[in-house]
Protein backbone atom coordinates (compact mmCIF):
# COMPACT_ATOMS: atom_id res chain seq x y z
CA UNK A 1 0.00 0.00 0.00
CA UNK A 2 1.10 3.39 -1.07
CA UNK A 3 0.46 6.82 0.73
CA UNK A 4 -0.91 9.60 -1.03
CA UNK A 5 -1.07 13.22 0.00
CA UNK A 6 -4.50 14.68 -0.91
CA UNK A 7 -3.98 18.64 -0.97
CA UNK A 8 -7.40 20.77 -0.56
CA UNK A 9 -8.81 23.92 0.38
CA UNK A 10 -10.49 24.00 3.58
CA UNK A 11 -14.06 26.24 4.00
CA UNK A 12 -11.38 28.59 5.51
CA UNK A 13 -9.73 29.27 2.71
CA UNK A 14 -7.12 27.56 4.04
CA UNK A 15 -4.85 25.25 2.09
CA UNK A 16 -3.90 21.65 3.81
CA UNK A 17 -2.54 18.33 3.35
CA UNK A 18 -4.07 14.78 4.37
CA UNK A 19 -2.61 11.45 3.56
CA UNK A 20 -4.06 8.32 3.15
CA UNK A 21 -3.02 4.89 2.42
CA UNK A 22 -4.28 3.68 -0.88
CA UNK A 23 -3.54 0.44 -3.08
CA UNK A 24 -3.59 2.80 -6.11
CA UNK A 25 -4.06 6.53 -6.71
CA UNK A 26 -7.11 7.43 -5.68
CA UNK A 27 -10.08 8.79 -8.13
CA UNK A 28 -10.68 12.84 -7.15
CA UNK A 29 -14.29 10.86 -6.39
CA UNK A 30 -12.65 8.76 -3.62
CA UNK A 31 -10.30 11.50 -2.54
CA UNK A 32 -13.56 13.75 -1.58
CA UNK A 33 -14.84 10.03 0.13
CA UNK A 34 -11.44 10.42 2.40
CA UNK A 35 -11.84 13.81 2.93
CA UNK A 36 -14.86 14.08 4.00
CA UNK A 37 -14.81 11.00 6.46
CA UNK A 38 -12.23 13.05 8.28
CA UNK A 39 -12.74 16.79 8.32
CA UNK A 40 -17.16 16.28 8.18
CA UNK A 41 -17.42 12.28 9.82
CA UNK A 42 -21.65 12.80 10.77
CA UNK A 43 -22.06 14.32 7.01
CA UNK A 44 -20.00 11.05 5.78
CA UNK A 45 -22.61 8.76 7.68
CA UNK A 46 -25.43 10.64 6.83
CA UNK A 47 -27.29 9.56 3.19
CA UNK A 48 -27.53 13.13 1.57
CA UNK A 49 -25.96 12.51 -1.67
CA UNK A 50 -29.06 12.82 -4.01
CA UNK A 51 -26.75 13.20 -6.48
CA UNK A 52 -25.31 9.93 -6.46
CA UNK A 53 -26.10 8.67 -9.87
CA UNK A 54 -27.60 11.35 -11.84
CA UNK A 55 -23.89 13.44 -11.18
CA UNK A 56 -20.08 12.34 -12.39
CA UNK A 57 -18.42 12.94 -8.88
CA UNK A 58 -21.59 13.26 -6.46
CA UNK A 59 -19.25 13.78 -3.28
CA UNK A 60 -16.60 16.24 -5.08
CA UNK A 61 -19.75 18.72 -6.04
CA UNK A 62 -21.51 17.92 -2.41
CA UNK A 63 -17.58 18.76 -1.13
CA UNK A 64 -17.59 22.17 -2.92
CA UNK A 65 -20.98 23.55 -2.75
CA UNK A 66 -22.30 22.80 0.81
CA UNK A 67 -18.77 22.46 3.10
CA UNK A 68 -16.48 25.10 0.93
CA UNK A 69 -14.00 22.16 0.59
CA UNK A 70 -12.00 22.05 -2.85
CA UNK A 71 -9.54 19.15 -3.75
CA UNK A 72 -6.45 20.61 -5.55
CA UNK A 73 -3.88 18.10 -6.00
CA UNK A 74 -3.37 14.03 -5.32
CA UNK A 75 -0.07 12.71 -5.62
CA UNK A 76 2.27 10.63 -3.93
CA UNK A 77 3.80 11.09 -0.32
CA UNK A 78 7.06 11.63 -0.04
Amino acid sequence: MQKWQITFVDDHGVQSVEQFTCAQKPSLEDAAHMIRSKLVPVAAELDLNDLEGRKPEPTVKILKDQNSIQILDISPAA
